[in-house]
């Protein structure tokens, strides 16, 4: 089989390599259809702390099963699948509060294993959840980036007084923006990002209102709304974002934040507990797949208006490029095997 590996920083290599066997308990999923996100293009950069080389990246993957390990039964041959990346140990503390997303043994397909740009995986049979028939191969393929926002949400519980503010209008932003209005009915959205081309995605996705905070202060430009959000969303995660969303923040209302950067940044403890501000953290998904699935099954989301590329997964070099540096154009970009 093909197989999309990362050698080493820097060095990307499309392999042979010996088709894999499920071990007991897993199931082999022939991929059809994968989606490339910022994480894969940080392995191939050398900047994700977590990767470990020589690996095959990809953690959006779309499918069918085609052989199944000792114990599953041989009629989940032929089911239409996605992969959940979360390969958790199911007995520490995470797990067993129902977190396996931060388990003590985290594996994350595609990270610490390899993942679906390869036209073969093998991953843990109650990581394949089947996708009905309803729902097209490429919008499958977009299960896992909302099952991002699905964790964040579940966390945050937004609700129809809701007056939200999303920092950053690129895919975690833009699959937010979808599940606030689509799922959860909040009262308003407000966007803030840097690229107005970005931020007119937004609108399409169901922001109400956008800003962007390199040309406009964001502060005043909310006063003028008269809006004090009840509910942030860092998509962004830049250092500079929490302490500020602290300070725009309603008494009583809950920030999350989407990602991480390693830098350090200074926020008051005053200014927190003095508007008894909650604050959620979110990496990603503790068992979404089968929510989001409704979600699009219901129709309550729209994944097709994500997706602006699509390549051959021999053209992945191109696809990795477009995604990094077109910011204005590009979304999600899907690789075709």
């Amino acid at each position: 089989m093909k197989s999309v590996t990362i050698q080493q920083p820097e060095k990307l290599v499309i392999e042979e390599r010996a088709v894999p066997q499920p071990l007991p308990g897993e199931v082999r999923i022939r991929v059809t259809c994968a989606g490339i996100c910022g994480s894969d293009v940080h392995i191939y950069r050398g900047h994700n702390p977590f990767a470990i080389y020589p690996r095959v990246i990809g953690h959006e993957f779309f499918g069918h099963i085609d052989a199944v390990g000792e114990g599953i039964e041989k009629t989940r041959i032929g089911e239409r699948v996605v992969g959940d990346p979360v390969v958790s140990c199911g007995h520490c503390y995470p797990c067993a509060v129902g977190r396996p997303n931060v388990c003590a043994e985290l594996q994350v397909i595609g990270v610490h294993r390899d993942g679906g740009f390869s036209e073969y995986i093998t991953l843990p049979a109650q990581n394949a959840h089947v996708v009905p028939d309803s729902i097209p191969d490429n919008e499958a393929t977009m299960v896992e980036p909302f099952t991002i926002a699905a964790n964040i949400c579940s966390q945050m519980k937004p609700c129809t007084l809701d007056t939200v503010l999303i920092y950053g209008a690129g895919p975690m932003g833009l699959t937010s923006i979808q599940a606030l209005r689509g799922v959860y009915g909040v009262k308003e959205i407000v966007v803030a990002d840097r690229i107005d081309e970005r931020l007119s995605m937004a609108k399409a996705n169901g922001a109400d209102w956008v800003i962007n905070n390199a040309k406009s202060d964001l502060k005043n430009e909310l006063d003028a709304l008269g809006i004090r959000p009840t509910l942030i969303i860092d998509a962004a995660c830049h250092p500079s974002i929490l302490p500020e969303a602290i300070t725009l923040a309603s008494p009583a209302a809950r920030i999350g934040i989407m990602g991480f950067s390693s830098e350090p940044c200074v926020i008051s403890q005053q200014a927190i507990t003095s508007k008894e501000l909650t604050i959620y953290s979110s990496r990603l998904n503790s068992n979404r797949f089968p929510m989001v699935i409704n979600w699009m099954t219901e129709r309550k989301i729209q994944p097709e208006k994500l997706i602006t590329h699509q390549f051959a997964y021999t053209q992945v070099l191109e696809a990795m490029e477009l995604f990094e540096k077109d910011q204005k154009q590009c979304c999600k970009v899907l690789l075709k095997f």
